[in-house]
């Protein structure tokens, strides 16, 4: 259904740090950011996300009640991903990363309050 996610930043190499940990936990390359358009990029299995300096010039802000996603192979991954997001500047927020019914999840904000959720749906017992 998407083609790419976008998310505002205010200090990109700070951002840069965040992501480019969060997504080598699954397997990714580092962004790539491209200064002269104030956006950092990131491709990984034919998905596309950006963080980028707003257009209008004004300050990023995080969406109230919005939750980005990220789908994850295994527990172990939610947690090395919660864990490298930490590490790097990252916010733990809700419960631990753990088992919640079928699923197994995690939530961190980025160094801009982005709130974020590592998920991974565990089989039918």
């Amino acid at each position: 259904m998407f083609s790419h996610l976008f998310v505002g930043g205010n200090d990109l190499a700070k951002s840069k740090v965040f992501y480019d940990a969060i997504f080598a936990a699954l397997g990714a390359k580092p962004g790539v950011h491209d200064t002269a358009k104030g956006r950092i990029m990131y491709a990984h299995g034919g998905s596309a996300f950006f963080v980028a300096t707003p257009i209008d010039g004004k300050p990023a802000t995080f969406a109230n009640g919005g939750t980005i996603g990220f789908a994850m192979t295994s527990p172990e991954q939610v947690k090395a991903w919660h864990d490298a997001g930490v590490a790097a500047g990252g916010t733990s927020i809700e419960d631990p990363p753990g088992a919640r019914g079928q699923l197994y999840l995690a939530y961190l904000r980025d160094p801009d309050g982005n709130k974020l959720c590592g998920l991974h749906r565990m089989p039918a017992a």
